[in-house]
């Protein structure tokens, strides 16, 4: 993927430091289960100087999922303390905030376009500023895109 292609994908849906993702729709539309209802059909891309990784239009992440990682940054912004992840079930993608000094937040991403072969780890920093655009990033896909059925 070339950064015109990135160009045509538009704005991301959610950005993270060097993480970028565009989520395209249910990967199954017509399920309304949990289980295959809430996996999404995305596209991540994350970039950095002397690399970039992506992963097209896959089905790595689920809605609950990105459920979790909004609730999880919720509580770090209240509190200022804590962590927030992206558990993803496939191994395709992780992204760790844990909250540091002064209202530092660690960073850590992993993506792999696939895992039997390599993997790419990135650690950054951001401060708590930036979790408001991550927290509506996430409501906005969440109120496009709704946890279908509960467990």
């Amino acid at each position: 993927m070339n950064f015109r292609e990135l160009e045509q994908l538009g704005d991301a849906d959610l950005k993270i430091c060097g993480l970028r993702m565009w989520i395209h729709g249910r990967q199954f539309p017509d399920a309304t289960d949990y289980w295959d209802g809430n996996w999404l059909s995305v596209t991540a891309y994350c970039i950095y100087p002397h690399s970039a990784v992506r992963i097209q239009n896959d089905s790595c992440v689920r809605l609950d999922e990105l459920a979790g990682l909004l609730s999880g940054c919720e509580r770090m912004y209240s509190s200022l303390s804590g962590k927030a992840e992206l558990q993803c079930i496939e191994p395709y993608l992780a992204v760790e905030l844990s909250a540091s000094t002064n209202g530092h937040i660690d960073v850590k991403l992993s993506i792999t376009p696939d895992h039997f072969k390599e993997t790419h780890e990135y650690e950054d920093e951001i401060d708590q500023s930036h979790l408001p655009g991550i927290i509506n990033s996430c409501r906005a896909i969440l109120e496009k895109f709704p946890v279908r059925d509960s467990k």
